[in-house]
């Protein structure tokens, strides 16, 4: 299980313990956005690569070209625009099964057993995407990568667009969103941006204070 990391993430698990829980079982999390860089600096913490999604998950898909792939999430006519788009583009040789984003998790998991896929895109967004990961890892038998990715899916089909390349080098692409979609996104990019920012200093401060003390202590 592949999953993400970024600031509304961050927000999201410090009101929820059950989505905490559910990204602490990934077998692997990545750092996503700026906003996670900030909080890993504030940390003295390097931040390595900024691996989101949208740009590492095409690559992992055209790695399994030639092998079975499910693609769980968002609705139609999305879904269909998303497969063609990653038939014609990252895995032409590739058979392909697909659901929306709105069925029980026994539906999936159906479609699972059936096909066997060797890698299962999930884009459902937070925290559904995580849940039925989870759901699917603990009952499949079969080896299967499942990738929590978010948007993906939509960005493939045509719904939502990419920011231009100046603007996701800068770190900007979340301001791209926010005036394409201002009445949705604003609670998460302005109002969640803050909030995540706050805690951010908070925690740093805190780390800065606990560090402190460790030190006296061993002095």
């Amino acid at each position: 299980m592949l999953a993400f990391a970024n600031a509304h993430a961050m927000n999201m698990l410090a009101n929820s313990e059950s989505f905490f829980d559910s990204l602490c079982t990934a077998d692997t999390v990545l750092r996503d956005g700026s906003g996670m860089e900030t909080l890993f600096n504030q940390l003295n913490i390097p931040p390595g690569l900024n691996l989101n999604g949208t740009d590492l998950i095409p690559d992992i898909v055209s790695k399994f070209d030639g092998r079975c792939i499910a693609l769980f999430g968002t609705q139609e006519p999305y879904l269909e625009s998303g497969v063609d788009f990653v038939e014609m583009n990252l895995a032409p040789k590739s058979f392909y099964i697909r659901a929306d984003g709105f069925h029980e998790n026994d539906v999936y998991y159906l479609l699972a057993v059936k096909h066997r896929p060797a890698l299962i895109v999930l884009g459902m967004g937070m925290p559904r995407q995580e849940e039925v990961a989870i759901a699917l890892r603990s009952r499949l038998v079969h080896p299967c990568l499942i990738i929590c990715g978010g948007a993906i899916i939509d960005f493939w089909g045509g719904r939502t667009s990419r920011a231009p390349l100046w603007m996701r080098r800068n770190g900007m692409e979340w301001l791209f969103r926010l005036q394409l979609e201002p009445r949705r996104l604003f609670k998460r990019y302005v109002i969640g941006n803050l909030v995540f920012l706050t805690r951010t200093l908070i925690f740093s401060a805190f780390n800065r204070r606990l560090s402190r003390q460790i030190l006296k202590r061993q002095a």
